[in-house]
């Protein structure tokens, strides 16, 4: 399961039926074009202050690996790994530009794919929108063994009541 963030522009009236066309979803995970393609990943997607600072990287460690004299298949480690650091931070630096441009997140939820991802910020975008306006669903019953307050951080707090 992978966690995905939505970044919703601040201007956006949740009221507006078309807020959620102008959101993005990130997912955080590993981003396998990002570690291929570096730079030219982000500016893909706009996001050109981090494709100058991951293409600005690149460059000082190409010139360290001549500088230092380091043989090839060193030189090649070295990028291999600062490619693998860039697939594990492209979508926290991608979180960073949207949040910097004035799309700051506003959910997060844990989904198998991003198809789920978006059924379950509709659902909760819904959700809170008719909680606004005072249609709220109506709440499930709680049994009757389940207790108020749980000071329980555990899994299974209704297992102590049974002791």
């Amino acid at each position: 399961m992978t966690t995905y963030t939505l970044h919703v522009p601040d201007e956006v009236d949740p009221a507006e039926p078309e807020a959620l066309d102008r959101a993005k979803l990130v997912p955080d995970a590993f981003v396998w074009p990002a570690f291929w393609f570096t730079a030219l990943w982000f500016f893909w997607h706009r996001l050109w202050l981090a494709g100058l600072v991951v293409l600005a990287a690149e460059v000082v460690v190409w010139a360290a690996g001549l500088a230092l004299g380091l043989s090839p298949a060193a030189g090649f480690v070295i990028a291999l790994l600062l490619s693998w650091l860039i697939g594990l931070e492209a979508s926290s630096l991608r979180r960073w530009t949207y949040a910097r441009t004035g799309r700051p997140i506003r959910d997060a939820v844990t989904a198998s794919d991003a198809k789920e991802a978006e059924v379950k910020f509709v659902a909760r975008w819904l959700r809170e929108e008719g909680a606004r306006l005072g249609s709220a669903p109506a709440r499930p019953a709680t049994p009757a063994n389940a207790r108020a307050e749980s000071p329980a951080l555990g899994l299974f707090p209704e297992a102590q009541s049974h002791r």
